[in-house]
């Protein structure tokens, strides 16, 4: 199981650079470059609500699940 962090994709879509998503977030460059990176172990709550505050988002846009398993293989395809 993994939680991917999907953090640059979205300030891609919102056109917003790190240094700009830093200062309106209050976080350092290089705490959010760890969590950009998926090197972060957790994310507080309440720096998960600013940044979603700031990119207009949801968490759910920044953070996704992902199974280790392979996808089900459809055995009735001809």
């Amino acid at each position: 199981m993994a939680i991917v962090v999907n953090l640059d994709v979205v300030m891609a879509k919102r056109k917003m650079s790190l240094n700009e998503l830093s200062d309106k977030v209050g976080l350092t460059l290089s705490n959010l470059s760890i969590l950009k990176t998926g090197k972060a172990k957790a994310i507080r709550f309440s720096t998960l609500e600013t940044i979603c505050e700031v990119l207009e988002c949801q968490p759910g846009d920044i953070l996704e699940y992902v199974s280790d398993e392979k996808p089900a293989t459809n055995r009735f395809v001809d």
